[in-house]
């Protein structure tokens, strides 16, 4: 029995420590078990590193000790007290880093301030309660094989003149003091000496986001670098050294050549296009020095820029870390925490929306904040996980929610997937190298793609609908009919003045009609319209809804049940059915289309301009089986045809397919 316990315990062992040390080799980092190791992580921004933008207070309160003070304005010095314990408590826990395995991460990035490991005015006084944060961590890691990269994100004095580094213009910078210089050295000796030999400590990023006027070539960033390098070296010898570049981790100049065997440069990257021109200069970085690369920060974005990003960083063998995990009342991370009444009055207070909330009201609304940063109670955003793993690997959609029909399918709940391919919105990434949501999203509601959600004040509603539509934008839907027959469909909307058309169509086919949405006189009007039937099959299919007329509000769609038909008598099965694309494509004045019928049908083919208007019907009428070919002539409709995008709808009592052509006078 002793013996059987011993090889369990042993191999348990050998799991926990299968994957060794993070290390460099060469151009690229591995691990035991890997020739080039693709860190994906998760930064845990917020938890000891608090920032205004993600507790909504940044008017009043930016950086952590503007936060703590505000907090402690509202409640006081023992109140505060209890508060930022459960604030910590509550986080970060177990079950945080339990999810992240699941969804893929294999690593988190884990922000550091000074002060909650060393004393502020006792410099070289370490605090105790503040690395047993970092061992707890370190701890739950382990359980589910994940590295933990250690990130100095406020240093003594703060290495940036921004909130993010806590900076106080009041006193030095870590850049003014050689005081705060050896703290920060003597501080990553102590790090370094403590987790050695922690083989899933996956690094340490010595420095966030400099941004100082250092001298020509950065010459006091790189001397700082190669001090604290030094510093660890004495103690360290196993630990990779993510070296961040000046002005938020992009301007690397003067930090060439490498001056470790075990050093990773790591860039930041935010608000800017996905090409490769955005980051060959940092291959070049790594081709001059043989020193790995890692993008060790970015985020705040849309779902679409998401998966572009991280599919630039992998064809490019460039692990990375989003940022971060978790916000208050946000859709662009994978958690959102939820705002309480008492907490919005606390926000609307430091917006200077109200007078300031009694000590007992203002207790409340700061402990449902701790409560509600519990992974149970937050609002998980699928979307945001699907972009980063499954969207990077495949190009195609999948359900947000299951829909049965006959039923109600909700506007908002559209399929995941990349923009192009699960729905078309106009503006879906924000490339304007500066912060904000507004350049992909305008409502800033439930998801994080360029689909603009508000909130709905429908009598039967989940909550959102989609605004701000316009023409050519388009979302899908995977339905599962329960029952073969004819169905029809209502359009629950809503329109101040304008009139909408939408363009429906299943599995390639138009859904039964074009449906137009006359205005309802306010945004939140709401009326339904429907569309003529149309038949389906039993089985799995996708609703498309495509907008010719914009400028109207969704809120869902009833699909009902008209009548129920025996799918095997009365629809032929579509599988034989082929349609090639019209070709020449753009064309003048003809183009054709190759069709193999694999039986005698009446074939439809009816051309809609860019609104949804017919413009001619070039096929109606019974054709034999085999393959054909079908002509389409613009210069023998009946009216003035101009340049543009065309619509074509094919289809049959046993298949159809809706595509767009292109008319170049």
């Amino acid at each position: 029995m002793f013996k059987k316990i011993l090889f369990i315990l042993i191999f348990t062992f050998t799991l926990i420590n299968a994957n060794g040390f993070l290390k460099r080799d060469g151009k690229y980092i591995k691990n035991d078990n890997t020739n080039n190791f693709i860190i994906k992580s998760m930064g845990l921004g917020g938890w000891l590193v608090p920032e205004g933008y993600m507790w909504q207070s940044s008017a009043y309160a930016n950086s952590p000790t503007e936060i703590r003070n505000a907090v402690i304005e509202l409640i006081g010095e023992a109140d505060a007290e209890i508060f930022y314990d459960e604030y910590m408590k509550n986080h970060v826990a177990r079950k945080d880093i339990a999810a992240m395995a699941s969804w893929g991460f294999n690593a988190v990035r884990l922000p550091m301030h000074y002060e909650l490991l060393e004393e502020r005015n006792n410099p070289g006084s370490y605090i105790e309660e503040g690395f047993a944060q970092i061992d707890s961590l370190i701890q739950w890691c382990k359980e589910y094989n994940m590295y933990i990269i250690l990130d100095l994100h406020c240093a003594a004095g703060g290495q940036s003149d921004e909130p993010i580094s806590d900076w106080d213009s009041n006193y030095p910078s870590l850049w003014e003091s050689e005081a705060n210089k050896t703290r920060t050295v003597n501080l990553w000796k102590e790090i370094a000496t403590r987790y050695k030999d922690e083989p899933w400590v996956g690094g340490y990023d010595l420095i966030n986001e400099p941004k100082w006027e250092l001298g020509e070539n950065n010459i006091q960033l790189r001397e700082m670098y190669i001090a604290l390098t030094e510093a660890v070296r004495e103690v360290d010898n196993n630990h990779i050294l993510f070296i961040e570049g000046n002005w938020f981790a992009t301007d690397f100049a003067g930090l060439t050549p490498a001056w470790d065997d075990n050093m990773c440069y790591s860039f930041h990257k935010y608000w800017n296009e996905t090409n490769q021109g955005t980051i060959n200069y940092l291959i070049s970085l790594r081709n001059s020095t043989n020193v790995p690369l890692w993008l060790g920060e970015t985020g705040e974005n849309s779902n679409d820029w998401f998966t572009e990003t991280v599919e630039l960083m992998e064809r490019n063998d460039i692990g990375w870390s989003w940022w971060p995990h978790k916000k208050v009342g946000s859709i662009s991370g994978p958690l959102s925490v939820k705002i309480t009444a008492a907490y919005q009055y606390i926000l609307g207070y430091w917006n200077g929306e109200n007078s300031k909330p009694g000590q007992a009201y203002a207790k409340e609304g700061l402990m449902s904040l701790a409560e509600n940063l519990k992974f149970e109670n937050c609002r998980f955003q699928p979307d945001v996980v699907d972009a980063l793993f499954r969207a990077v690997e495949s190009s195609e959609a999948v359900p947000y929610k299951k829909h049965n029909v006959p039923g109600t399918i909700y506007a908002v709940d559209y399929d995941m997937g990349k923009n192009l391919i699960a729905y078309r919105d106009n503006d879906v990434q924000n490339t304007s190298s500066s912060g904000g949501e507004s350049t992909y999203n305008t409502g800033w509601a439930y998801r994080n793609d360029g689909v603009d959600i508000e909130n709905c004040t429908d009598l039967f509603t989940n909550g959102f609908n989609v605004g701000w539509i316009e023409n050519g934008e388009w979302m899908k839907y995977t339905f599962t009919a329960e029952q073969s027959g004819f169905y029809r469909i209502g359009y629950r909307y809503a329109s101040e003045s304008a009139a909408g058309r939408i363009f429906p169509s299943v599995s390639g086919s138009l859904a039964g009609s074009l449906v137009d949405l006359p205005a309802t006189g306010g945004w939140q009007n709401w009326n339904t319209e429907y569309s003529d039937s149309f038949h389906v099959n039993a089985g799995t299919h996708q609703l498309m809804v495509q907008v010719m007329l914009g400028d109207f509000n969704l809120n869902y769609m009833e699909v009902e049940l008209l009548s129920v038909t025996d799918v095997e008598d009365e629809i032929i099965e579509p599988e034989d059915f082929s349609l090639s694309s019209n070709y020449p494509n753009p064309f003048n004045p003809s183009t054709s289309f190759d069709v193999y019928l694999p039986n005698p049908e009446k074939v439809t083919l009816t051309i809609y301009d860019a609104i949804g208007n017919i413009v001619g019907v070039p096929v109606n009428n019974q054709l034999i089986s085999g393959h054909k070919q079908i002509k389409v002539d613009f210069s023998t409709f009946n009216r003035a045809i101009s340049s543009g995008i065309y619509f074509y709808n094919l289809k049959s009592k046993s298949f159809g397919k809706t595509g767009k052509i292109v008319y170049l006078k």
